[in-house]
């Protein structure tokens, strides 16, 4: 089975980078290229191109879509039957990215990707998610409605192109995700999503399994294993993960005493407070702070 699945980490949310067309007439292939250092989306507007990466090959129609890897060889299969006109957009990500052959891998091996983000990507937020794209796609109306637009706005002036088409292809980006998670359980990712969201906002505050449960009207055990699959942890570990993240903040960039950032990242002794972060993080929260700003 060919690998389904770019799995992202954000932020840095994936941008793009540069985009054209190339027509192929009969005979003609997709030129071989290796390691081009950035991600090739490649859209068929009419025809058909046989493409390969690495040992994998495939056979992308009118209205579907391949992206390429940024470190595997590139190359044309065999030529075109028809005439073929095609168009490409590169993009690139500084955050941590793997491929994975379906949800479940991708799902599986998130929290190690989100590990490999914090020696990739500067880290101390809460706001880390991530980001699922399939590699190959058969592109929805809006879905083109969207590109079609992205290429109209080559027709703008440049001051103007350059930021409407960062934002358009990140449009493009959100929408074949949500695609791509809609055809998966779509309940377990929302009520997941559901429970980061009252995480979150509540972190400070003491959450039970009574009052997800309350708040959310689902079982505990449901939320758990819902939680368990899109973010693979529980909503007790999420809270804990979630409250050091938020401590790392109030660390670098505040002067308070170790007692008062214990407080506002929900923890309601300093001493515990130390004992999580250094076990979490094999550091502790002083030696954290002195890192960043050389101050303890």
């Amino acid at each position: 089975m060919k690998p389904q699945i770019l799995h992202f980490i954000a932020p840095p949310i994936p941008y793009f980078l540069d985009c054209g067309s190339a027509f192929y007439q009969v005979g003609e292939r997709h030129i071989n290229r290796n390691n081009i250092g950035t991600f090739d989306l490649i859209v068929v507007k009419q025809g058909a191109i046989f493409i390969g990466e690495g040992a994998h090959e495939w056979h992308v129609k009118q209205h579907e879509a391949i992206i390429l890897r940024p470190d595997l060889n590139h190359y044309g299969t065999i030529p075109c039957e028809k005439e073929t006109e095609i168009i490409w957009i590169h993009f690139h990500t500084h955050g941590a990215w793997d491929e994975y052959m379906d949800m479940s891998t991708c799902l599986e091996n998130q929290a190690t990707l989100i590990e490999n983000h914090k020696k990739s990507a500067f880290l101390n937020h809460a706001e880390v998610n991530s980001i699922f794209i399939p590699k190959y796609i058969k592109l929805t109306s809006k879905a083109l409605e969207i590109l079609e637009y992205f290429f109209e706005l080559e027709q703008e002036s440049r001051s103007q192109r350059n930021w409407r088409k960062q934002n358009t292809f990140q449009l493009f980006m959100q929408h074949i995700n949500r695609e791509l998670i809609s055809t998966t359980d779509v309940t377990a990712f929302h009520l997941a999503e559901k429970v980061e969201l009252f995480i979150r906002q509540n972190y400070t505050k003491k959450i039970s399994n009574a009052m997800l449960q309350e708040h959310l009207n689902y079982h505990p055990n449901y939320i758990a294993k819902c939680m368990l699959k899109v973010f693979g942890m529980t909503p007790n570990d999420y809270l804990l993960y979630y409250r050091i993240e938020q401590s790392k903040k109030f660390l670098i960039q505040t002067n308070w005493s170790m007692t008062r950032v214990a407080e506002e990242s929900g923890f309601q002794h300093a001493s515990y407070f130390s004992y999580c972060f250094s076990n979490k993080e094999g550091i502790s929260p002083l030696n954290f702070r002195k890192n960043f700003t050389g101050f303890s």
